[in-house]
């Protein structure tokens, strides 16, 4: 990030404007909005500056900036048309190690203005780090049309309630999961109703209620699609954001990853061929030991857990251990990555049909059903099957399946990282062997892939 996110404490605090003008206003109401005291400098005062001397308490200094005006300033605003002053004003503020911003010029300034969104005492910050101010503010009005001023109350109340819940539980992470039912149940919504005394009793309702020794772990057993973030479902998002723990494969994208609370454990349990970081029996019992520990447990897998995922192995465990968990389906690569590569799966032209199945080598030889794979008018999809590749060409073709049957193979299906390669039975394992192909790697079989040329869209959107 080209910036970091801060929020600086102004209450009482000496802040300098240099400039009177329209912009110099806009700065000196955020800045009082934030309880700073202002002093202004400027040769010329603008009306709309002079109007708010009294309302804003300004102190008024009608002359021209000096290096010895600086003083014990928390924080400078440079908001002048004049690029000597602007100059001397950033100058002496890194000199001196105070805060400074000169609008419109981040190569000069220390620290930039976001575009707010102000449900104090919930403040949303939006920035472009100077680049697209504009569009920093479009999308400070989107953040805007779905948090409503509500939001700002509901804050309060949580403030005015925050010392009994800490006394009450004394566990940080029991009080989390507290605080997070609050804010997703019947007291948040009392609170927009605009029945505050309501959601007030029911607050001190489930404090009086609390049991803390209910042990609240839980396993969420996440599809996490082909790879691109934007596919998640929103129940996914919402439990991944609420989740102790992230136990991930190696198919889960960084983006998916990156979406988890910060302070959440996150564990590697990826598998790759001959090379498993934590064995399935483990997994499946370092779930059900974080639940009995009181961790709620988000179990990322690529794709839909129930698809070529193990998930049934993990959730056996863990019902025989009578622990609580949900499944959360997720887009399978078969279907994400053939819709990214415009290969319709099914088609009334081409296939009535569509089977799924795994392409691992085992003993260095791949077992399928080749005689059921080879009928026509069918799409075969096969998952993990990169390196046995020629394999799975040679057979088909000694089982029945024409020598000219497209095939495609896709690699990192949508994300930016898409690559899709088409050719025949015959001749896709030498285009293959020419490319640099990197997993996971998904491969589609049957007449409809000879539709890619012609539905392909992904790479043209991006």
């Amino acid at each position: 990030m080209d910036y970091f996110p801060v929020f600086f404490n102004l209450k009482g605090q000496e802040c300098l404007v240099v400039g009177a003008g329209d912009i110099a206003a806009r700065k000196i109401e955020l800045l009082f909005r934030a309880g700073a005291k202002i002093t202004v400098i400027a040769r010329d005062i603008g009306a709309t500056v002079a109007s708010m001397q009294t309302s804003h308490s300004l102190t008024l200094q009608q002359t021209s900036f000096a290096p010895g005006d600086l003083r014990q300033f928390r924080l400078i605003v440079s908001a002048t048309d004049d690029t000597e002053t602007n100059l001397l004003v950033a100058k002496t503020a890194e000199e001196q190690g105070v805060p400074v911003n000169v609008v419109d010029n981040p190569g000069l300034s220390s620290f930039i203005f976001p575009a707010i969104v102000d449900r104090s005492p919930i403040v949303i910050a939006v920035s472009s780090g100077g680049s697209a101010p504009v569009l920093a503010r479009l999308l400070r009005a989107k953040i805007e049309s779905v948090i409503p001023p509500a939001y700002g109350r509901l804050a309060g109340l949580a403030e005015k309630f925050r010392d009994k819940v800490k006394q009450r539980i004394k566990i940080a992470p029991q009080r989390r999961i507290f605080w997070e039912n609050v804010f997703q149940g019947t007291i948040t919504e009392q609170v927009f109703f605009g029945n505050e005394q309501n959601a007030e009793k029911l607050i001190k309702l489930a404090l009086d209620d609390y049991d803390g020794s209910a042990n609240t772990g839980e396993v969420y057993l996440i599809g996490a699609g082909p790879g691109a973030a934007d596919l998640l479902t929103f129940r996914a998002l919402r439990l991944l954001q609420q989740a102790d723990v992230v136990v991930y494969d190696r198919l889960v994208s960084t983006e998916i990853i990156d979406l988890a609370r910060r302070d959440a454990e996150k564990i590697y349990a990826g598998k790759q061929r001959q090379n498993h970081t934590l064995p399935q029996i483990s997994i499946n019992h370092l779930l059900a030991d974080l639940a009995k520990a009181g961790k709620r447990v988000a179990r990322l897998k690529g794709g839909d857990p129930f698809i070529f995922g193990r998930g049934g192995e993990e959730i056996e465990t863990l019902m025989a251990q009578g622990i609580h968990f949900q499944v959360v389906p997720g887009i399978t690569a078969a279907s994400g990555c053939a819709s990214y590569a415009g290969i319709p799966l099914t088609h009334r032209d081409h296939a009535q049909s569509c089977v799924f199945v795994t392409g691992h080598l085992k003993n260095d030889c791949v077992n399928l059903n080749w005689t059921q794979l080879a009928l026509p008018n069918q799409t075969v999809v096969i998952y993990m099957g990169l390196i046995g590749l020629e394999q799975i060409c040679q057979s088909l073709i000694a089982h029945g399946s024409p020598s000219e049957l497209p095939i495609a193979l896709i690699q990192q299906g949508t994300t930016d990282n898409q690559k899709v390669i088409t050719g025949t039975l015959a001749t896709l394992p030498a285009l293959v062997a020419k490319q640099a192909i990197k997993a996971p790697t998904i491969i589609i079989i049957g007449t409809v892939v000879s539709l890619h040329d012609k539905l392909s869209w992904f790479g043209e959107c991006r």
